[in-house]
């Protein structure tokens, strides 16, 4: 199907009804977890036909991962502060005051869900992770063009990586959830030197 057909058949839902819907599928998820979520439960809660969520998604893990991209609390492609410190420091800022520990234990669900399921995994990396990459790239190209950040850096394709290894690990090695202070903290002793920025 054309971008453009799929643009013509996804606007026969307004975009209040698409938040609306949005939100329904990340509160269902938030309750039930990936796998006893169902298009049923969807269509229920939304009040929606299941055809209806067929026409616009092509199944469940298009719909979820559309939604998780839709609720994101932010995008690295809504932030510029002038420096690419300051744009690390502010997608933290912003992550860290709308993120709950239910959207934590979302996640790390969604993550498991992910590895055990072909297409969850495909639908995830292709509508919600390699657009969130493009825009990190486009950040760190700004910081290039800036000539705040060396071109032929080798740690600049790892900044992905890098921001999110350390919330990943900590759970992992010190037993808690990276908090604000560990986050700003993380990113002024690794990422910065990483990248050697002033």
């Amino acid at each position: 199907m054309t971008a453009e057909a799929t643009a013509t058949r996804r606007t026969r839902l307004t975009p209040e009804r698409e938040r609306e819907l949005y939100a329904a599928v990340v509160e269902l998820l938030r309750e039930v977890g990936y796998e006893a979520l169902t298009m049923d439960a969807v269509a229920t809660r939304t009040r929606s036909s299941k055809a209806t969520l067929y026409r616009q998604w092509k199944g469940k893990p298009e719909l979820v991962a559309t939604a998780l991209r839709h609720s994101k609390p932010v995008s690295a492609a809504d932030i510029d502060t002038g420096s690419l410190s300051g744009d690390l420091h502010e997608i933290i800022r912003c992550h860290d005051e709308a993120e709950t520990k239910r959207d934590q234990e979302l996640m790390r669900g969604l993550a498991h869900a992910a590895f055990q399921n072909e297409d969850l995994f495909r639908a995830l990396r292709e509508l919600l992770i390699e657009p969130e990459l493009e825009n990190f790239r486009a950040m760190v190209q700004r910081a290039v063009d800036r000539g705040e950040l060396a071109a032929d850096n080798p740690a600049r394709e790892f900044v992905p990586h890098l921001l999110f290894g350390g919330a990943l690990a900590r759970p992992i090695i010190e037993g808690v959830d990276p908090d604000p202070d560990f986050s700003h903290r993380y990113i002024d002793a690794v990422v910065v030197p990483a990248l050697r920025l002033s």
